[in-house]
């Protein structure tokens, strides 16, 4: 044991003496990491730190580790070739693991790795790794004594994430919940979603000034759209300005970025609103888009597309589930507000998801997998909370107005009238909401009526596919239009005499296709029967049933005789018996297995 223990002591000695030499001026001032012993000199003390629990070794590494640290900061801001990355990393965690010991403010620490080396190195795939474990090893003290550092940095970590791809997948998306507060919340979406564009972007700086590693990005000088997108990213989020880029920002040479171009300009005006939506407007960026559209696919751009919608699935999940969860204090005073709070970001959510749902990096299958996820999402948020659609009414008229230009704005359309029938224009207490929502759904039901540029006249000769698909298309959107209709009508009593016009104006068309034709006329059917009318078509999920309606889902268990037959899968005549609603319900028996 004694000699064990003059062996440690042994050790001990050589290194501080080590630490202590390469933290002075000598020729490895300039470059520290060159030198690979300093690096395990490094992690040598810190694990003898650990296991001697003295504070007085501590104390005594502790002024050598900081000295290395800012040397080691001074050099990867002088760009040297050599990467600091796992020096910087390692010195982190002593201070990490020792700071109340030493009082040593971690904070600054961690943000000025991320400004000064990070932002340099993260195409390094080696920092990245180390810097994606570093944050995974210390994801506990992190959250809970700095809460705020992570969100701040999110676009150097989707950096980091999208030029290094799947091979960190499972780490990135471990520390992923970390990224996300109240404060990040709603600017993270335009950004998750963009990733590919980010790749893109990344690849374009990379071939038109080197490589990426050992520079910042920031200091390009005359950058076209998608350098200057990256380079705001750099900026925005973490506190400082396009012009503020002294002390610890990342750069000595105080070089800006060149702010002549006004689509620069307009996204500095506007951070959060702006960061994404404008930059779809630039003629920079529709070229880089139409580039890569075109050519091969590299394949840091296929990872991105093959990553991105496994992060929105996190994404998603948190935010209906817990958004701001360990963000605010757990006293009872703030519980309330917690999920007001969460509520109030998940609604504003809504419209950031039908406005990028036509606006998507083109690449099909990306796209289907990116519209699926926002299309669910917001039905699972209309479930939830109903008053969404009354408290959203404006955008969600805007969209259905938008329902003829281009596939993915129809399917958003179908969708929400879905929803404004399913929940009632947002629920009985909102009668003003579901009026002005009714009075759309007729608008749109009446243009196409009186319109021949639906062309849904089923005896039409059509001349191509497209036809084809248009006719069908907008024959499923009548059959929506009219399905929110009813249920608008049966969920607000004094809307029944208008929508008995609007479907009669249906029934007794010639041009109506035959689909829509009959779902207005079983509509009509319906209304004559007021209590299989409410069980059928209302009320909304969550309200209370009136008395006198069907629960169906005790349907397999009673009996009834008075059922419209053209429920019956076009049974005709009167019911030869008494039947069973499983008679129309089959129960989970008899369904086939899939």
């Amino acid at each position: 044991m004694e000699k064990e223990s003059e062996n440690r002591d042994k050790d001990w000695d050589y290194h501080l003496r080590s630490l202590s030499q390469n933290a002075r001026d000598s020729t490895l001032a300039n470059d520290p990491a060159s030198d690979p012993s300093v690096l395990h000199t490094v992690k040598k003390l810190h694990e003898i730190c650990k296991s001697e629990v003295s504070e007085d070794l501590i104390a005594r590494v502790y002024p050598q580790m900081n000295k290395l640290f800012q040397r080691a900061v001074a050099a990867s801001l002088s760009q040297t070739r050599t990467s600091n990355g796992l020096l910087l990393l390692a010195i982190l965690q002593f201070f990490l693991d020792f700071r109340e010991s030493v009082l040593h403010d971690a904070d600054a620490s961690l943000r000025t790795f991320f400004r000064s080396c990070l932002s340099r190195e993260f195409a390094d795939p080696v920092v990245a790794e180390a810097t994606i474990d570093f944050l995974n090893q210390n994801r506990t003290k992190l959250l809970s004594t700095f809460q705020s550092l992570l969100p701040q940095f999110f676009p150097l970590l989707l950096k980091l994430i999208a030029w290094n791809g799947l091979k960190l997948e499972k780490s990135f998306l471990k520390i992923f919940p970390g990224v996300i507060s109240p404060g990040s919340f709603l600017p993270l979406f335009p950004s998750l979603v963009d990733l590919p564009i980010l790749v893109v972007a990344l690849e374009k700086v990379e071939r038109s000034s080197g490589s990426l590693i050992g520079s910042s990005i920031a200091s390009i000088q005359k950058s076209t759209a998608p350098e200057m997108l990256l380079a705001l990213m750099d900026e925005a989020y973490t506190g400082s300005t396009i012009n503020d880029r002294g002390g610890d920002s990342g750069t000595e040479d105080g070089n800006n970025i060149d702010v002549a171009d006004s689509i620069f300009l307009d996204l500095l005006k506007d951070e959060n609103d702006g960061l994404v939506e404008r930059q779809w407007t630039s003629p920079g960026t529709a070229a880089a888009l139409q580039v890569a559209t075109n050519t091969p696919q590299s394949d840091r751009l296929r990872q991105a597309l093959q990553l991105t919608p496994r992060i929105l699935d996190i994404y998603f999940r948190i935010a209906l589930r817990d958004v701001n969860k360990c963000k605010f204090p757990s006293n009872l005073l703030t519980i309330l507000i917690k999920y007001m709070v969460a509520a109030a970001l998940t609604c504003a959510l809504v419209p950031l998801l039908m406005t990028r749902n036509s606006t998507i990096f083109p690449d099909k299958v990306f796209a289907y997998e990116v519209r699926r996820r926002l299309l669910k999402f917001m039905l699972a948020a209309f479930q939830r909370s109903p008053e969404f659609i009354a408290l959203l009414k404006k955008p969600i008229i805007d969209r259905l107005g938008e329902a003829y230009e281009n596939p993915a704005k129809m399917e958003l359309a179908l969708q929400l009238c879905w929803a404004i029938g399913e929940h009632g224009g947002g629920g009985r207490s909102h009668k003003d909401a579901a009026r002005e929502l009714f009075e759309s759904l007729e608008l749109l039901l009446y243009e196409n009526l009186s319109s021949s540029r639906l062309g849904l006249n089923q005896d039409s000769t059509l001349g191509s596919t497209n036809s084809t698909f248009r006719k069908s298309s907008q024959a499923r959107l009548l059959c929506f239009v009219v399905t929110a209709i009813a249920k608008l009508a049966t969920n607000h009593r004094e809307l029944l005499p208008r929508a008995h016009v609007s479907l009669g104006k249906v029934a007794r068309s010639r041009n109506a296709d035959m689909r829509v034709w009959r779902r207005a006329n079983d509509y009509l059917g319906l209304m004559k029967e007021p209590a299989i009318c409410k069980s059928i078509l209302g009320p909304p999920s969550g309200q209370e049933r009136s008395p006198g309606t069907v629960n169906w889902s005790e349907g397999g268990s009673k009996m009834i005789a008075h059922i419209p037959f053209y429920i019956l899968s076009e049974q005709e005549g009167p019911p030869f018996h008494d039947f069973s609603f499983s008679d129309i319900l089959p129960s989970k028996e008899s369904e086939p297995i899939s």
